[in-house]
């Protein structure tokens, strides 16, 4: 068990102007942002962090989604940080998250579900490092 994650705040969401409420959520929760970037992604760069959903058939449209606008990405520090993210932000289908999740709360549907959190310990290693270098972190 590990004490970080990683999460995104995708396009919706920042598009929609929910970002300041999402982090404000987060560090309520009692989470430490340990990274934070704002950035848009290229399509490769969507395509090399989503590789693991390359043969499903919903590849296309989530690269298309994840590099229609900004993003802010995040690293957060927490004992039990993927459990307990994954309890703040709710269920994939916001109409079966919880009341007061974050995807409750701001997602649109199950594929503009406002954030990304990883479900791992290793997935939250491998995605840190995909957004930021070990001089990003504090």
């Amino acid at each position: 068990m590990s004490n970080r994650t990683f999460t995104m705040i995708k396009p919706d969401a920042t598009a929609n102007g929910h970002a300041g409420a999402i982090l404000d959520q987060i560090l309520q929760s009692g989470f430490k942002v340990i990274a934070l970037k704002y950035t848009q992604l290229t399509v490769e760069q969507a395509q090399a962090f989503y590789a693991v959903h390359a043969e499903r058939p919903f590849f296309g449209e989530l690269v298309d989604f994840m590099t229609e606008g900004p993003i802010y990405a995040a690293i957060l520090e927490k004992e039990n940080a993927v459990a307990d993210f994954r309890k703040i932000i709710g269920a994939t289908n916001p109409a079966e998250a919880e009341e007061g999740t974050i995807r409750k709360r701001f997602a649109e549907n199950i594929g503009r579900n406002a954030v990304h959190g990883s479900d791992s310990d290793e997935n939250a290693a491998i995605e840190g490092n995909f957004f930021f270098s070990h001089f990003e972190r504090f």
